[in-house]
């Protein structure tokens, strides 16, 4: 059985509509920044990423963790998992032992002890200023061997970061000095490792749990780590475990007046009133599963993605109560959507990129296609942007910068060494890129 426990060795109100503007005072608290949404309009970002050239730091990180860093006062946080590699002939025991078939065997990835820690960086210097040991996971999960032990991006406010590796814990950190204030365990089956991120509402930790045996969103005593309310999803028609988890994380709204949590999962999209837990819409997207984008949202409209087998994005009026599938469906795309990055919108326009690299432009209001081209490459990152360009960040480390408009132009393409899965992140005029082995800074020239 997994155990767990303390060890030093580790996803924009009046008439006007627009996204919940969160009150963390972070400049990037949370999983794609400040609106959840990837974007920072106006911010004079750097263009070139060459390591020799154009970095201000270059950190070596210990460890592996595709969470993305958050930042408050001039102090990067982000989260690691350092492992007890297997040989190839005791990750076959191993997964022999948990019952999984031979030919999943090279999908993936297992350990034999996992510790898990939470790392703080000066902004300046790039110097490794606290390392604080969480979680030490003696029989880990086996994850897929796209992820990481340490894959959900942690988030920020005013003297506290909590730290999520789903099944594996939840941590609350007083970031002035480093003690852990509480941990806590809720264990479901993910299959192959945690993906969704925390948020912060209120005085509220939100937590989605999509496994394999039991599909729920939960929130958290923030001050505690106590369970507050606890909301089952809505009834699933598969009998298949594998189709019933996903990795979602949430993205909270605010429309009339009124806060929503939009939360896809396996064959639903559903809105959640967040300080409550109680549904306020769904839609049936079918018998989509695995699904990973965070959704977005502009103008009473949520554009949120179907997952595997089939990926579709679908953009949904925020408007309704209930089942509201036959009602409330604006438009949909099955074309070269992605299972992993997340969309940007920006000026009426939806951006994103294909797993497989094929960026494309829509229309937001009425999923007119405007541009489809091929990056190349292999995409997990979610894209940025500062309403000026778009920036891509491919599996093999190419960084291309293109024009967020109508014509598709390529500003700029950058390599670095190692793979990149971590989403960017931006303060003021610098953006951080966390690859396998370091974390960089590039600032505006």
């Amino acid at each position: 059985m997994m155990r767990s426990q303390p060890s030093f060795c580790l996803f924009f109100c009046c008439a006007m509509l627009f996204t919940f503007q969160s009150s963390l005072k972070a400049e990037w608290p949370e999983f794609r920044g400040p609106s959840g949404q990837g974007l920072v309009k106006g911010a004079k970002l750097p263009i070139h990423f060459d390591e020799e050239n154009s970095s201000a730091w270059k950190q070596p990180i210990p460890g592996k963790g595709w969470s993305s860093p958050v930042i408050l006062d001039n102090t990067i946080w982000l989260t690691t998992a350092v492992e007890s590699i297997l040989s190839e002939e005791e990750k076959e025991q191993k997964l022999k032992e948990a019952g999984l078939p031979a030919k999943r065997f090279d999908s993936l990835q297992a350990a034999a002890e996992v510790s898990l820690f939470a790392l703080s960086i000066n902004f300046k210097t790039g110097k490794i200023e606290k390392e604080i040991p969480l979680f030490s996971i003696l029989e880990p999960e086996q994850i897929h061997s796209l992820n990481s032990f340490s894959s959900p991006t942690p988030i920020l406010e005013e003297n506290r970061i909590y730290c999520h590796f789903g099944t594996n814990g939840t941590a609350c950190i007083d970031t002035d000095t480093g003690e852990v204030l509480w941990r806590r365990e809720i264990h479901i089956l993910h299959s192959v490792g945690a993906g969704s991120s925390p948020v912060l509402y209120k005085d509220l930790l939100i937590l989605v749990c999509d496994g394999l045996d039991q599909q729920f969103v939960t929130a958290l005593n923030k001050n505690t780590g106590e369970t507050v309310w606890r909301t089952d999803r809505p009834p699933l028609r598969t009998s298949e475990p594998e189709c019933m988890k996903s990795y979602c994380t949430p993205l909270i709204i605010k429309f009339q007046g009124k806060d929503q949590m939009i939360i896809p999962g396996a064959q639903w999209f559903v809105s959640y009133d967040p300080q409550t837990g109680k549904e306020i819409w769904r839609v049936d997207h079918g018998r989509g599963w695995s699904i990973v984008p965070r959704p977005v949202y502009e103008d009473g409209i949520v554009y949120a993605t179907t997952g595997y087998p089939s990926a579709v994005l679908w953009a949904i009026r925020v408007d309704g109560k209930g089942d509201v599938t036959e009602t409330h469906t604006a438009w949909k795309e099955p074309r070269q959507i992605p299972f992993k990055p997340s969309p940007v919108l920006t000026d009426g326009k939806l951006f994103m990129v294909s797993d497989l690299g094929i960026a494309s432009c829509y229309e937001a209001k009425t999923g007119k296609k405007v541009w489809m081209k091929r990056l190349g490459g292999n995409y997990s990152a979610s894209p940025i942007s500062n309403g000026e360009h778009l920036y891509f960040s491919s599996q093999e480390g190419k960084i291309t910068v293109i024009k967020a408009s109508d014509e598709y132009e390529v500003v700029s393409e950058s390599e670095l060494d190692g793979q990149i899965m971590a989403s960017p992140v931006v303060e003021g005029e610098s953006i951080l890129l966390r690859t396998d082995q370091a974390l960089y800074r590039f600032d505006y020239q």
